[in-house]
C-alpha cells in the first residue's frame, strides 16, 4: 500500500513538473530572447545583454496606434455588451413566454459562430446596408455580437441565485420598480456585471479573428502582432511579450494580495 502511494506521488509529481515545464519555458524563452542583442530570436548564442528591442517596440507609432484601437474597441464592446447581457438575463430569467428557448438559442448562437465568418458578415451588412466601410466600428459591432452572449451567460449564472422575495418585499413596502432595480436587483448581480466587463475587456483586446475581417484598413494590437510576425519576426515582438508577462503576474499578484487582505478583514 505504502509503495503504491508513493509511486502514485512519484507519478503525479513527475506529471506537474512536465505540465509547469510545457507552461512556462516558451514564456521564459520570449522574456530571455527580449534582452539579446542578436537580430534573430534566439537564447544562443547570447550577444550580449540590451534594451535595444524595448525602445524599437515604443518607437514604433503603429505599435501605439493599435494599442489605442484595441482600448477604443473594448471600452466601446463594454459599453454595448454588458447591457444587452443584463437586459437578456432579465428577460430569460423573469419572463416566461413560449419563445423563451428560441431567444436563449439566438443569443448564445453567435459565440458557436466562427469568428471569420462574424467579421465578414458584419462588414458586408455595414457596408451594403448603411454604406459604411470597414473601421473601428465594425470591428464594435462584431465583436459584441458574440461577447455579449459571454456576458448574459455571466450574469445569469449569478441571477438564478437571486432570492426573488426580496423585491416582492421591496415592492409590499411601496418600492416603485426603479427603486427595487437599482436598490435591490443590481447591488446584487453587481459582482456579475464586473465580471462580464472584465470578461469582454478581454476578449475584445485580444481578439483577431473577427477583428481581422470586420475593421477593414484599421488595426489594432492583436492584427499590428499578426502583420510583424509575417513580415518578419523581430526580437521587439518578444519585448512587447516580455511586458505583457509582467502586467499579467503583477495584476493577479495584486488581486491575490487584495483578496487575501479581504479575507483578513473578515
Amino acid at each position: 500500500m505504502k509503495s503504491s502511494n508513493t509511486v502514485l506521488k512519484v507519478v503525479t509529481g513527475s506529471y506537474l513538473v512536465l505540465f509547469f515545464v510545457y507552461l512556462f519555458l516558451p514564456l521564459a524563452f520570449m522574456g530571455v530572447v527580449a534582452f539579446n542583442r542578436s537580430e534573430i530570436p534566439q537564447v544562443t548564442p547570447w550577444q550580449g545583454f540590451t534594451l535595444h528591442w524595448f525602445q524599437d517596440l515604443f518607437a514604433d507609432s503603429q505599435m501605439w496606434e493599435g494599442l489605442i484601437n484595441s482600448f477604443i474597441v473594448a471600452f466601446f464592446v463594454i459599453i454595448i455588451a454588458v447591457p444587452i447581457g443584463l437586459g437578456a438575463t432579465l428577460l430569460l430569467t423573469r419572463l416566461q413566454f413560449k419563445a423563451r428557448d428560441g431567444f436563449y438559442a439566438v443569443l448564445v448562437s453567435p459565440i458557436l459562430t466562427p469568428g471569420i465568418i462574424l467579421g465578414i458578415s458584419t462588414f458586408l451588412f455595414w457596408d451594403k446596408a448603411f454604406e459604411l466601410g470597414g473601421g473601428l466600428w465594425t470591428a464594435i459591432m462584431g465583436q459584441a455580437t458574440f461577447i455579449s452572449g459571454y456576458c448574459m451567460l455571466l450574469i445569469m449564472a449569478r441571477a438564478q441565485r437571486f432570492d426573488q422575495t426580496q423585491e416582492d418585499a421591496a415592492f409590499d413596502l411601496g418600492a416603485s420598480h426603479r427603486q427595487v432595480f437599482w436598490k435591490i436587483t443590481l447591488p446584487f448581480l453587481r459582482p456579475a456585471l464586473l465580471s462580464a466587463a472584465a470578461l469582454a475587456f478581454m476578449q475584445s483586446f485580444e481578439n483577431y479573428n473577427t477583428t481581422l475581417f470586420a475593421i477593414g484598413f484599421e488595426q489594432t494590437l492583436p492584427i499590428y502582432i499578426g502583420t510583424k510576425l509575417r513580415q518578419f519576426i523581430s526580437p521587439a515582438m518578444n519585448a512587447l511579450a516580455c511586458i505583457f508577462i509582467v502586467l499579467t503576474v503583477t495584476g493577479a499578484a495584486v488581486y491575490e494580495f487584495m483578496r487575501r487582505r479581504e479575507g483578513l478583514k473578515k
